[in-house]
């Protein structure tokens, strides 16, 4: 398969937004630094309060499987989940 995009939406529960962005921001670093394959990875906030958005593109799915197979994804995914309202809803991107 080829490049991978998506987007995923997501509500942050209220308190938790400061908490939120500090495991986005080390997630961000993390894979500028490590994984050269992914194409993307960019927190956005979103107009709407308390939530948030990250977009994510990666040159093939053996790059996306890395990415969420990685230790620090391990890590910090958990911290992330526990400050969200509900889950994260993914919207897919074809090229054209």
């Amino acid at each position: 398969m080829s490049k991978i995009t998506f987007i995923a939406k997501m509500t942050v529960k209220p308190g938790r937004e400061e908490e939120f962005i500090a495991c986005c921001r080390q997630l961000e670093a993390h894979v500028r630094a490590h994984e050269p394959d992914t194409l993307a990875y960019e927190f956005f906030r979103l107009r709407e309060p308390g939530r948030f958005a990250v977009l994510e593109s990666f040159r093939d799915e053996a790059a996306e499987h890395r990415h969420m197979s990685s230790q620090v994804l391990a890590q910090v995914g958990p911290r992330i989940a526990a400050c969200l309202e509900g889950t994260w809803v993914r919207e897919y991107f074809d090229p054209l």
